[in-house]
């Protein structure tokens, strides 16, 4: 009983204040730009964007990763503390769009874990939208304690 009350606790707490780093490399970071904005406003959600990763919980990959970019993807992930979340924005970073070069990756999954991939070419800011529900519902079950 007591465990599934600090349970509940700190995942409202977790959930409630999501902290997405802004990887935007293509034109998937316009949509994601979008979602912050005024018609969006993911700040209701209590989703507020950091610059840097030591302070985000929320990796949102947002465009085409090339081969020289991912050592820095992989690197930025390392960088976030635990709990961490990776969201695949766009039919680039979720299977590398119609890009098939020796220099660009076929999704970002082949680098770092990935929780919520969002298909489209650019997706809407909707579905950004949904993917963070989806992944605050998510974390809404999660067990902190073991028994």
């Amino acid at each position: 009983m007591l465990t599934t009350s600090v349970d509940g606790l700190v995942n409202w707490a977790r959930r409630s204040s999501l902290w997405p780093l802004t990887f935007g490399l293509a034109c998937c970071a316009i949509e994601m730009m979008a979602t912050g904005a005024a018609k969006y406003d993911l700040d209701r959600l209590g989703v507020i964007f950091r610059a840097t990763p030591r302070q985000s919980d929320v990796m949102i990959v947002a465009g085409t990763v090339s081969r020289k970019m991912a050592p820095v993807v992989r690197k930025v992930y390392v960088q976030m503390p635990e709990p961490k979340w990776v969201i695949a924005m766009g039919s680039c970073a979720t299977s590398g769009g119609i890009f098939d070069t020796y220099a660009t990756v076929q999704g970002v999954d082949e680098i770092v874990p990935v929780d919520f991939y969002i298909p489209g070419c650019p997706p809407r800011p909707e579905s950004l939208l949904d993917a963070i529900v989806a992944l605050q519902q998510q974390i809404k079950t999660e067990k902190i304690l073991r028994k």
